[in-house]
């Protein structure tokens, strides 16, 4: 009778909490979806509104934004089912909605990671974590999300807006579900045994690859942005770079699925790692160029938790410090000497080196986690216990089995990201006009992120004639007089 007197929520074994929910695993995973959430919005729509060119601030965030709201439509849709449903295919699962109260209620579980000895007995159960299916519904689109905003770091600045809202959704249904249910989702390189803690691949890797093969179909920015591309805030830049950093303890520390001692690894390896690529990028910058840069900084921090992530649970605190070493200094050589040497990259217009930063990274991360896993660490998570990295008995195998893991990432997105830019170039061109090129956000989207004109007042290329007088040439040529003689002057930066 006492009892009645409270809310439903707090009497002894309320419906609401079975027996097999863990309130503990459920409250962090919760909480780690929403740090990773966190990443996306506001932290890559700051960053990526600052990085860039002042007329492209309105363009590049709100492609970050699009892409982030998109992308929980299709997931619930048909994306998270092709991604960990039933399997369909050896590298797609069933697609199917994940909308009902029924699905969304019951134990979560990961239906086609039930692991098979040759024998055909069961070696390790179907991954069933302590909470509902609508946990990891939400905890698995964020890293959907920030999979596809990443690869929109290669194509700001020229990218057609409409083709972009066509190209998202098709992207992450049929690229990056691949990839998730081939390496997380139960898929064939699961069962292989191809390690991938936390995304290495299945994100990173994917994501560099895609925006490369993406900047290359639609083509390069405008001459004069190419030349010079310096951020309009620097600062502001680092307040997304910020959220990105701290962000990433809910990105490896919700992998495990668990509050357990795999997840306390993984976030303090992550920090590690993060803090020496940082430091290794900036003494590379300053040695070959007598100064330190903060967006290298940012560029370092951000090669550090790229490489990190799918080895995050599995390795000692100092492999994960020499991982940074290698993630600070292996995609600083790519970016500022091989780079230059290279005919392809100098042609592909990738905005943000994300090829290098998340593609180049993200390899070097999954390879290095085929040499440095710890046994009693994978023991914890991975479907065959006795995986291990080569440095602690592995053998050649499991490099591999990374090598292989890596190739097929690589040549699924770069032909599905092709076919897609294929069939979204039908019907919208790819790219921006040279006209609406010259002019950015006001012709994207009749919006500036700046109100430098008046209370309000949009800035039209066409109208204002200041601070230019007695030009000579063509209408072009004195168009890009104008906006050089009213653009801020600042340091050239390359990135």
């Amino acid at each position: 009778m006492a009892n009645s007197n409270f809310s439903i929520a707090y009497q002894p074994n309320p419906p609401s909490v079975p027996d097999w929910l863990s309130k503990g695993d459920n409250a962090w995973q919760l909480t780690a979806a929403t740090l990773v959430g966190l990443q996306s919005m506001p932290g890559l729509v700051v960053l990526y509104g600052s990085i860039v060119k002042k007329k492209w601030a309105v363009n590049s965030a709100f492609m970050a934004l699009y892409a982030f709201a998109s992308s929980l439509i299709v997931w619930v849709l048909v994306g998270y089912k092709m991604a960990f449903g039933e399997r369909l295919l050896p590298f797609w699962g069933k697609a199917g909605v994940a909308l009902s109260e029924g699905y969304l209620i019951k134990r979560a579980a990961f239906p086609a990671t039930e692991h098979h000895f040759s024998n055909g007995s069961i070696q390790t159960p179907m991954t069933e974590p302590f909470y509902p299916q609508a946990t990891l519904v939400y905890f698995q689109f964020m890293f959907a999300a920030i999979t596809l905003i990443l690869l929109a770091g290669s194509v700001l600045g020229r990218m057609n807006i409409k083709a972009w809202m066509l190209f998202a959704p098709l992207w992450l249904m049929c690229s990056y579900t691949v990839g998730a249910f081939s390496l997380w989702g139960g898929g064939f390189l699961y069962h292989w045994g191809v390690i991938d803690y936390a995304g290495g691949y299945v994100i990173h890797l994917a994501s560099g690859v895609a925006g490369f093969t993406a900047a290359y179909w639609v083509g390069p920015r405008a001459k004069t942005d190419r030349e010079r591309f310096s951020p309009n805030n620097i600062l502001l830049m680092l307040t997304g770079a910020g959220m990105l950093w701290l962000g990433w303890s809910g990105f490896n520390g919700g992998a495990p699925y668990a509050a357990n001692i795999t997840a306390s690894i993984a976030i303090l390896n992550t920090h590690i790692c993060a803090a020496t690529s940082l430091l290794m990028w900036t003494l590379l910058d300053v040695i070959f160029f007598g100064k330190p840069s903060v967006i290298g900084a940012v560029q370092g921090m951000m090669t550090g938790l790229v490489c990190i992530t799918p080895a995050a649970g599995f390795v000692h605190a100092w492999s994960a410090m020499l991982m940074g070493i290698f993630s600070g200094s292996v995609p600083w050589f790519t970016m500022m000497i091989l780079h230059k040497k290279s005919s392809l990259l100098q042609k592909v217009d990738d905005t943000l080196a994300v090829f290098h930063t998340h593609a180049v990274a993200g390899l070097l991360g999954g390879l290095l986690a085929g040499l440095l896993a710890v046994p009693e660490l994978t023991s914890f998570a991975l479907p065959i216990p006795s995986e291990k990295g080569t440095v602690y008995g592995g053998g050649i195998m499991q490099i591999l089995k990374q090598i292989g893991g890596a190739l097929f990432i690589i040549v699924w997105n770069v032909f599905s990201t092709t076919v897609i830019l294929f069939v979204v170039g039908f019907f919208i061109p790819l790219r921006m006009t040279d006209d609406q090129l010259m002019i950015g956000d006001d012709a994207a989207h009749g919006e500036e992120a700046y109100a430098l004109w008046g209370d309000g007042e949009k800035f039209d290329a066409t109208r204002h004639e200041t601070m230019v007088s007695n030009v000579n040439g063509n209408e072009e040529t004195v168009m890009s007089q104008r906006l050089n003689n009213i653009s801020a002057r600042g340091v050239t930066i390359q990135l």
